[in-house]
């Protein structure tokens, strides 16, 4: 109802309206009409005026600033806070003032284009050319004076020019400076990758090398692999073939394999193979297609080669123990040809009339004044090796004393080879450990105890590998008795020397390589043995040595204290008695009975005995490892005074590493009569 009143309303109102309302509606019109019109002619106007005027200023001067550049300026200093603009400012300093003809001044990136250069402001212009030109400017209606104040504070002024472009040079110089500096790092780093490689030995205990001819085939020796693979597939089946009853197969399979296993034989390489090898592949292959088809299951295939695995690193673990045991065990012998020479100089000495097995030189023996040496040793070759060495290398060979101890085996061999090849004019003795009537079960306890423990361990290791002495018959077995004697009675150095103050102990596996004379200039600090630390691994440490579970252990000693080296010791006797050293080594071999502290061995109760009481002395002097370690630097073995072979590989065993075994060797004299009749070479 209310619309249509609303309607009715509205069209009688228009009706009584009649032709007053004519007038409005045209004057609506003519508003609408005309005022777009009359905008757009106006517009022209101001156009074509300022396209007049800015015609003739480009024409009258090439870098007049386009007005309409100053007015965004001047719009964007009215949208944005001082604090922003000085921000920004502040941030854009190397990109000149905040202006938008600094992308005019050609301080943009290298991708941008611009074209109409017309307006650029030459920059090499001077600040008061720029400010004449700007006055010059008198555009219509939306330009005033103020703008060309605003803009001319924004110009890049002489000085301003002169700090950017030197803060540019100092970029391009310091850019240049980086990348010099990152070429000469890359330089060392190649030469120092360089000097590793040709530092790298391949041909130690077989180490993998890229730059073996082995390695240059990635497909090097396939057809011996495919034999062993194939080998290994069909040993899989018969064990198969048997589970399943299937007799002829399994028979045949072992046939087969057989056959595989003589022509492989022992090659290593495709071109030891036999000739028959192509054809035992090709009928292995066959028969392992129709046995893949008549047994092939993948849950069985997979078990038995998980046991097969496991089998083979049982054997593995195994072989390596073996291998271990007897290694120690050939540590512990001497070539055939060093006791043939024994037994011959043994022979020799004891022909002798007893007047001629003196040596001269005797009153230097207990001189404190010359240099001292102990060296207990039953292998006369490496005794000779160490003597020689240290008097070839000594400055006053004439001052150096040598005092040997041997067992009774051995004693009338190490006499008479020093008889027969005196050290020039140095003093030496040879003594037999059986005559130290005082190092017996009665002044030590401890001493058949370890001669026991000694015997025991050598019958069991011999017990339980006859095949080293049953298939070595060029080995001899170095009697244990005498071993665990020689070995410790370096714990009783002032009871075999009372009248020394100090003494350099030596072990037979070294070799000396300088002088040593300036190891008796050291000062212990009043500390008993001065030696070379080896804490610089981790094992070399004392929780590596003993059994800190133990309380004695764990209540006098850190676990974390640095071991030292045997070897090359020096030792200050008057400090030893006074500090009762060989008492201490007592108490401590006492309480080890059934080997709850320790197990055998003479580095671990050296490192109880003399805890605390060890002088640190420079690498340099002894350097280990050359009888286990093949990564040694050659550079340290050439540098050092004393090279140790500690380790079961003996430079004097046929398992020595090759590439040391040369420093050992030039100290024997190859030529010698009792050496080649006893076919001992190089």
């Amino acid at each position: 109802m209310a619309i249509k009143r609303g309607v009715s309303s509205f069209g009688v109102h228009r009706n009584r309206g009649g032709g007053g309302s004519r007038f409005p509606v045209f004057t609506l019109v003519l508003i609408l009409v005309l005022a777009p019109m009359v905008f757009f002619v106006g517009r022209g106007i101001y156009s074509a005026d300022s396209i007049d005027q800015n015609d003739s200023s480009i024409s009258n001067n090439k870098q007049d600033v386009d007005w309409r550049t100053k007015l965004a300026l001047q719009h964007i200093k009215s949208l944005l806070s001082k604090e922003v603009i000085d921000v920004i400012k502040a941030n854009t300093d190397d990109l000149g003032p905040l202006s938008l003809d600094s992308f005019r001044k050609q301080n943009f990136s290298a991708s941008w284009k611009f074209s109409g250069q017309e307006n650029v402001i030459d920059i090499s212009s001077s600040s008061s050319e720029i400010v004449a030109t700007n006055k010059q400017e008198t555009p219509k209606g939306k330009q005033d004076s103020s703008l060309v104040d605003d803009h001319s504070q924004y110009m890049e002024t002489p000085t301003m020019l002169a700090r950017r472009k030197l803060r540019d040079k100092r970029r391009e110089t310091r850019a240049a400076g980086l990348m010099k500096q990152d070429e000469d790092v890359s330089i060392k780093l190649e030469n120092a990758a360089i000097e590793r490689s040709k530092s790298v030995d391949s041909a130690v205990l077989g180490k993998y090398s890229i730059w073996r001819k082995e390695a240059d085939n990635e497909n090097i020796d396939t057809t011996v692999r495919l034999i062993r693979d194939q080998i290994i597939m069909a040993r899989v089946y018969v064990s198969i073939a048997t589970m399943k009853n299937k007799t002829n197969m399994a028979h045949e399979l072992q046939i087969r394999i057989k056959e595989s296993q003589r022509a492989l034989g022992d090659a290593t390489t495709d071109i030891d193979l036999n000739q028959s090898a192509p054809e035992k592949i090709k009928a292995m292959g066959q028969l392992l297609s129709k046995a893949r088809d008549q047994l092939y299951d993948c849950k069985l295939v997979t078990g038995k080669l998980r046991a097969m695995l496991q089998s083979a690193d049982e054997q593995v673990r195994s072989l390596k123990k073996q291998s271990t045991f007897l290694s120690q065990l050939a540590a512990k012998t001497i070539p055939n040809g060093i006791h043939c020479l024994s037994m011959r100089l043994t022979i020799e000495y004891y022909l002798l009339s007893p007047e001629k097995r003196k040596f001269p030189r005797s009153e230097n023996l207990e001189n404190p004044s010359l240099y001292h040496y102990a060296l207990f040793s039953d292998n006369v070759l490496a005794a000779s090796v160490v003597v020689n060495s240290t008097i070839m290398n000594a400055k006053e060979p004439e001052k150096h004393v040598f005092h040997l101890v041997s067992d009774k085996l051995n004693f009338g061999a190490m006499n008479m080879w020093f008889l027969l090849n005196p050290p020039g004019k140095a003093t030496i003795h040879v003594e037999n450990v059986d005559e130290f009537k005082w190092l017996n079960s009665s002044y030590c306890p401890v001493l058949k105890q370890l001669e026991s423990a000694a015997m025991k361990e050598f019958y069991f290791k011999a017990d339980h590998h006859t095949t080293l002495s049953a298939g070595s018959s060029n080995l001899k077995y170095r009697n244990p008795k005498y071993l665990s004697m020689l070995n410790h009675l370096r714990f009783y150095l002032p009871q075999v020397y009372p009248k020394l103050n100090k003494i350099l102990f030596l072990d037979d596996d070294i070799v000396v390589q300088k002088d040593l004379t300036g190891l008796w200039k050291v000062d212990l600090h009043g500390k008993v043995n001065g030696a070379v630390e080896t804490c610089g691994e981790s094992f070399h440490r004392f929780d590596k040595y003993l059994n800190f579970s133990n309380p004695h252990i764990a209540r006098n000693f850190d676990p974390n204290a640095c071991g030292w080296a045997y070897g090359m010791n020096v030792f200050d006797l008057k400090q030893w008695k006074k500090r009762d050293i060989t008492g201490i080594y007592h108490r401590w071999q006492s309480m080890n009975e059934d080997r709850v502290l320790w197990k055998l061995g003479t580095l671990p109760p050296g490192l109880m005995t003399f805890y605390g009481l060890t002088h640190p002395l420079d690498k340099s002097w002894h350097v280990l490892g050359l009888g286990y370690n093949p990564s040694i630097d050659k550079i340290d073995i050439e540098n050092a005074a004393v090279v140790h072979y500690n380790g079961n590989m003996k430079p004097w065993l046929e398992l020595a590493m090759t590439r040391y075994r040369s420093y050992w060797v030039k100290y024997i004299k190859f030529d010698h009569p009792y050496i080649r009749g006893c076919k001992i070479s190089e």
